[in-house]
Formats: structure tokens, C-alpha cells, sequence
């Protein structure tokens, strides 16, 4: 009998730690997946957006100042930036250089991992009606409706969110669409 309760005790503890050692594990991994996404370094930005983007048949110069971007923190980015289109083909058509290295959803269109070119212009005083192009090509693929956003802080060309929950959002200037990882 003596030995049973020995054993008892011992056996009790090691179901207490390797129970504690399960729920430790699963709450960190919890964590790291809702954590994940984070803004990209500025250092990290200028290896994912080149300095001039090809669109169509043009090599654009791009305003690295002007970058925003995000990461996964395992190599996977999702950045903006704006592009000095001044005497190119594309001056007044689109104005922003976009890449996504994971698959994402915006309004109705499903941009998987490349690189695209977007332009804006208001539609009212709320609204900036934003279109999307494959920058390869310069294929129309679709447009997204930008709200106006109240000001909190200073106002930059392109500022993009990392996502929560799956969803984040792309300011262009005071105006914000939303978009979502897509699998």
C-alpha cells in the first residue's frame, strides 16, 4: 500500500506538467499566429519594392520615402509605393506600385502573390474610387471603393495596416479600403 502512495503523487505531478506543458504550448502558438503580421522596416521594404517598377513596358521610378509595407516575419510581405509617373504611359492612369507575396482579397477582386499598379480619383468628397492593374500587363482587374478616414495623426501617401484577424487596410492619404489573406 505504502509504495501505491509513493507512485500516486509522482504520477499526479507528471500529469499536472505535461497537461501545463500542452496548454503552454497551444497559448504561444495561439499568440504567434495572432501576432504575427507587423509593419516591415524600412531596411525590409527596400528588398521587396524595387527602385524602378516594370509596368507594361516602362521602368518607373519609385519614391522609396513614400513605402509602407508588412510582414509575416517568415518572408512573406505585402508592400506599397508611389511612383513618380511624370512623362510615362502610365502618368494620370495609376500612380502606386503594389506587391503582395501571399494571396489577399480586395473588394471583390482576388490578387494572388505578384506584383500590380493602382490609380485613384474622387468620386465625392468621401470617396476615392481605387483601380487595380496587373503591372506586368496592364490589365484592368477591378476597382475598390476608399472611404474617407478620420485624421489620426499625420497623413501619409500610403500607409498599409498589418492584418487582424485576417483583414487590414491600405490608407491612400486620408482615404481607407480594406483587405483580407485569401487562401
Amino acid at each position: 500500500m505504502e509504495s501505491g502512495l509513493k507512485i500516486e503523487p509522482i504520477l499526479i505531478l507528471n500529469v499536472r506538467a505535461f497537461v501545463m506543458l500542452l496548454v503552454l504550448s497551444a497559448s504561444t502558438h495561439a499568440f504567434r499566429m495572432g501576432s504575427s503580421w507587423r509593419q516591415a522596416s524600412d531596411k525590409e521594404l527596400t528588398g521587396v519594392i524595387p527602385a524602378r517598377a516594370t509596368v507594361i513596358n516602362e521602368r518607373i521610378e519609385t519614391e522609396m520615402r513614400t513605402a509602407s509595407g508588412v510582414t509575416d516575419g517568415h518572408g512573406k510581405f505585402i508592400a506599397g509605393v508611389v511612383m513618380i509617373t511624370a512623362g510615362y504611359a502610365a502618368e494620370g492612369k495609376y500612380s502606386y506600385f503594389f506587391s503582395t507575396q501571399v494571396a489577399i482579397k480586395v473588394g471583390d477582386m482576388e490578387l494572388k502573390p505578384g506584383e500590380y499598379v493602382f490609380g485613384s480619383h474622387r468620386t465625392d468628397e468621401q470617396t476615392l474610387e481605387i483601380k487595380f492593374y496587373e503591372a506586368a500587363t496592364g490589365k484592368y482587374l477591378g476597382a475598390v471603393q476608399a472611404i474617407a478616414d478620420k485624421p489620426r495623426g499625420p497623413i501619409r501617401s500610403l500607409g498599409i495596416s498589418p492584418p487582424e484577424n485576417g483583414k487590414g487596410s491600405v490608407k491612400v492619404g486620408r482615404f481607407a479600403f480594406q483587405y483580407a489573406l485569401f487562401e
